[in-house]
């Protein structure tokens, strides 16, 4: 288990995160995004957040996202990122700046850069908004993979439970 105990403004709850996958659903407005905002406060520099449209970052390249998150996560996983550029067929647009892709294709990789991280705590927001069927079912599998991992743990945001994914935990909004 993943524990946050310290808690400054007394705001937060003490936070447990079982390791493993757990959804947070709700419908829109219920506070999924704003739990996952929390989560991120209270695991610091554990955790992986961004919004995955990656705003403000028109003129980066995909490569350059990646490179400025394998600088900042020790643990980051060079090889799966590698699988999941290909898997999530990004190989064309690694060179290309943000502003050229599609809203999906820039979605796709702000997931890579997530799930190769290898931060304890990974927050993913509707992780499927945008995406084509073959790289949903990627995502999916790769959560699935990742759903017994035995020390990290993934926080998925979404209107529906992720379809196929064993959960550690259930949130329901």
């Amino acid at each position: 288990m993943l524990k946050h105990t310290h808690n400054t403004d007394n705001s937060l709850p003490v936070l447990t995160l079982s390791a493993g996958v757990t959804a947070v659903i709700g419908d829109e407005g219920s506070g999924k995004t704003r739990l996952l905002h929390q989560l991120a406060a209270a695991y610091a520099q554990q955790v992986f957040e961004c919004d995955l449209s990656l705003p403000g970052q028109d003129n980066d390249t995909a490569q350059g996202c990646w490179d400025a998150w394998q600088a900042r996560y020790p643990h980051f996983d060079d090889a799966l990122l590698r699988q999941l550029i290909e898997a999530l067929n990004l190989s064309e647009h690694t060179h290309k700046q943000l502003f050229m892709l599609s809203t999906g294709s820039r979605r796709k990789v702000g997931l890579a850069g997530a799930l190769a991280s290898g931060a304890m705590v990974t927050l993913l927001d509707q992780p499927f908004v945008s995406l084509d069927a073959a790289s949903i079912q990627e995502v999916l599998g790769f959560l699935q993979d990742m759903s017994a991992h035995p020390t990290r743990a993934w926080v998925v945001a979404d209107y529906t439970v992720p379809k196929g994914v064993d959960l550690a935990s259930l949130i329901q909004l």
